[in-house]
């Protein structure tokens, strides 16, 4: 996985009181109040992108279990989409998770609702482990995962 970063592109780790940011961006790509349900999450990493306009994704991830890491949630504004943004924040958690000492790192996916997200794993390498139905989106969720 390529972690190199778009041209005018930073990626960091903020803490919860930089979250507004994240909050604003939730609202208006997903349309919703909740990020995730809850942050008091071992290993919790908060991953926002940035460019000269400001915050333009983020990337939330946090302890799965003693092997794995989960990517619960992502996204990156739609004028910044297709240009490496995503990539870059999740090969930087990646490699964070990495040194940390996981050996798997996973994210579920709603492949109706956001297609890319599940092109980029299959081009990636990830590998689908788990296909269900998720009656609170009434959407398939694809699980993926990939050695690190």
């Amino acid at each position: 996985m390529s972690g190199r970063l778009p041209p005018g592109l930073a990626i960091r780790a903020v803490g919860l009181d930089e979250l507004d940011a994240v909050r604003a961006m939730n609202r208006e790509i997903f349309g919703e109040e909740r990020i995730i349900n809850t942050f008091e999450r071992q290993d919790l990493l908060i991953l926002l992108a940035e460019a000269d306009a400001g915050p333009v994704g983020f990337k939330i991830g946090y302890r799965e279990n003693r092997f794995v890491y989960y990517s619960a949630k992502g996204a990156v504004l739609p004028a910044f989409r297709r240009s490496g943004v995503a990539l870059a924040m999740m090969a930087d958690m990646m490699g964070r998770a990495r040194v940390a000492g996981y050996r798997r790192f996973a994210f579920d996916t709603f492949p109706n609702r956001h297609p890319g997200m599940t092109v980029m794993a299959l081009r990636e390498g990830f590998r689908v482990v788990q296909a269900d139905y998720n009656p609170t989106y009434r959407d398939y969720r694809l699980r993926f995962e990939i050695r690190l």
